[in-house]
This record gives C-alpha cells, sequence and structure tokens, in this order.
C-alpha cells in the first residue's frame, strides 16, 4: 500500500508540475528573447546527456582513436547538419556502429 502510495505521490508531482507552467504562462506573451531561450533547451538537454556518453565511455575522458563512440559521432554529426533529418542521421550512425564493431 505504502508502494502505491509512493507511486501516485510521484505521479500527482510530476503531473501539477507540468501542469503549473501551463496555466501561468497561458493568457501571456513571451518576449521573443525567452521563446528562443525554450527552443534551445532540448538541444542542450539531449547534448547533456549525449556528451559524457562520447568523450568519457568507461568513466573518463578518452580522445583517441580506439574511443568508437567518438569515431562515430563526428560523421553522424556531418550528416546530421547535411540531411536535417532525424530518421537519417539516426539509421547512418546506427549502421557506422554497427560497421565499425564488426570491422574493428
Amino acid at each position: 500500500m505504502r508502494l502505491l502510495a509512493a507511486f501516485v505521490a510521484m505521479g500527482a508531482v510530476t503531473y501539477f508540475s507540468r501542469l503549473l507552467p501551463l496555466f501561468v504562462l497561458a493568457h501571456r506573451t513571451l518576449p521573443p528573447r525567452v521563446l528562443r531561450f525554450l527552443e534551445a533547451v532540448p538541444v542542450a538537454v539531449l547534448a547533456a546527456f549525449v556528451a559524457p556518453l562520447v568523450l568519457a565511455p568507461e568513466g573518463v575522458l578518452d580522445i583517441s582513436l580506439s574511443n568508437q563512440g567518438l569515431l562515430v559521432t563526428l560523421p553522424t554529426v556531418l550528416i546530421a547538419a547535411w540531411s536535417r533529418s532525424l530518421i537519417l542521421t539516426v539509421v547512418a550512425g546506427s549502421l557506422l556502429m554497427m560497421a565499425l564493431r564488426a570491422f574493428a
């Protein structure tokens, strides 16, 4: 019963923490500078997740040719910049990693 109460409490906190800004900001116009900042947040969060996995796969900074994640990330970023397609980028990055692991 305590576990169920904990799940319900966590769900309520999550729900209301997302709902509150919606109600507070629903009838307000945000300045363009704030909107530009908010548009960049998803990219910054993704970079914060990916950078440690690529640059320190074993928990220690590894900028060497033995770091397979780093070797695959560089061409994948170029493909992303060129194509501007999420699915093409994911497929290309996956295929590059598969090829590197198969032939390395």
